[in-house]
């Protein structure tokens, strides 16, 4: 984008004007893939916040598209409009407590950059909050009064709505709406429990529900949910499951982390495949092996050699898709590399397994007992390994 010198001047002059009143209202945009709504939303903004000192911060989990430079060009013509360009992370949630931390704005909002949500609601919402009545405003999709007609998505609205009734029970709070998310609140408030807030999933308006320990007055505004304007979604298809772990972390997650318990229910699953491999191979082949001048633990090995293959590829899939979804690697060649770091990170935990156990039953353990804990301390072994060096940072 070429910046003329009228662009310079405008910028210039909304920068004086800006800086003439003190900082009101931020409003937090997790992006990806979204360079086409960028402008045409900062407008939108600007006709509806006239009269309000605000601030656009564009959260960009690095898109490939170039949401990132879009929104960099554009604060070159509007000092009004910030870019958090996230390198190695992923996901709504995190993005949009990144962004509501990242202001010195007393008040903040969070909305879609797609067009779905309406500005024209924000000063409606900064009212409610300014007023003192209430802590929190968010806008409901299915108040009374709203529509989600133009979103053209009958199978997400009744999902939607299934979801709502569990969240309700989680956070106690009795809203037509607690998957929105499009809400506003003062900055102190997100702050004071930013620290305990999971960042697990994309609905972060449920994660504060769930977090503060004094319940929010709620003011609701009725919206009219619009179809997507450009871009793609940030709900992919582990959408359900992350809005699963989400409700996990905040009943379980303070006694067992939530990545590991993910990464332990893998594992279990592929213990499943891999036994159940094993035994196909054994039916299909034994008997081949038997009669053959092999020896018959031939058709064993076979058989545990193929099923730990299968069975470690399935878990290494799983769990770059869902345990890591937010780290998750692209890419015929990382796929690759990634599939190699873990299986050498296996190859040690059942080294780990092997020996712990072993040297148990020596002492005396029980079989079974030693088997468990060997089990343990590999799954524990195998998951801070592959944190660190198949989907983390060397």
């Amino acid at each position: 984008m070429n910046i003329t010198s009228s662009d310079l001047a405008e910028a210039v002059d909304a920068a004086a004007a800006q800086a003439s009143r003190p900082l009101e209202l931020a409003v937090v945009l997790p992006t990806y893939n979204e360079r086409k709504n960028l402008a045409t939303m900062i407008d939108r903004l600007d006709k509806a916040l006239q009269g309000v000192a605000w601030e656009a911060i564009f959260v960009d989990d690095n898109s490939p598209d170039g949401t990132s430079d879009e929104a960099r060009n554009l604060s070159l013509r509007d000092p009004r409009v910030r870019c958090i360009q996230r390198i190695g992370r992923r996901g709504l949630a995190s993005a949009a407590i990144e962004g509501m931390c990242s202001t010195a704005a007393p008040v903040v909002a969070v909305m879609d950059a797609d067009h779905q949500h309406d500005p024209a609601l924000l000063p409606q919402m900064l009212k409610a909050i300014t007023s003192g009545e209430y802590d929190l405003a968010y806008a409901s999709r299915f108040a009374e009064g709203a529509s989600t007609e133009a979103w053209g998505r009958p199978d997400r609205v009744k999902a939607s709505g299934f979801a709502n009734k569990i969240a309700n029970k989680v956070t106690g709070v009795d809203l037509t709406d607690p998957m929105s998310g499009f809400f506003m609140l003062q900055t102190k408030t997100l702050r004071a429990d930013a620290h305990r807030l999971s960042g697990v999933g994309f609905k972060i308006l449920l994660d504060i529900l769930a977090t503060v320990d004094t319940p929010l007055r709620v003011k609701e505004f009725p919206l009219n949910f619009a179809a997507r304007a450009e871009g793609e979604s940030k709900l992919d298809r582990t959408v359900v499951f992350e809005f699963l772990i989400g409700l996990y972390d905040k009943w379980l997650g303070r006694f067992i982390p939530t990545r590991f318990a993910l990464f332990g229910t893998v594992g279990g699953l592929g213990a499943v495949l891999h036994m159940t491999v094993l035994a196909l191979v054994l039916h299909l082949f034994g008997a081949e092996f038997a009669m053959s001048h092999y020896p018959k633990e031939a058709a064993f090995i076979t058989g545990q050699t193929i099923a730990a293959i299968v069975a470690m590829t399935f878990n290494f899939v799983l769990n770059n898709e869902l345990t890591y979804a937010d780290k998750r690697l692209r890419g015929f060649g990382p796929l690759v590399r990634g599939w190699a770091q873990f299986a050498l990170t296996c190859a040690f935990g059942m080294i780990a397994n092997i020996g712990a156990s072993t040297a148990l039953v020596r002492i005396g353990f029980h079989d079974y007992a030693a088997a468990i804990i060997g089990i343990v301390l590999a799954s524990v072994w195998n998951f801070a390994l592959s944190n660190k060096f198949v989907w983390g940072k060397y």
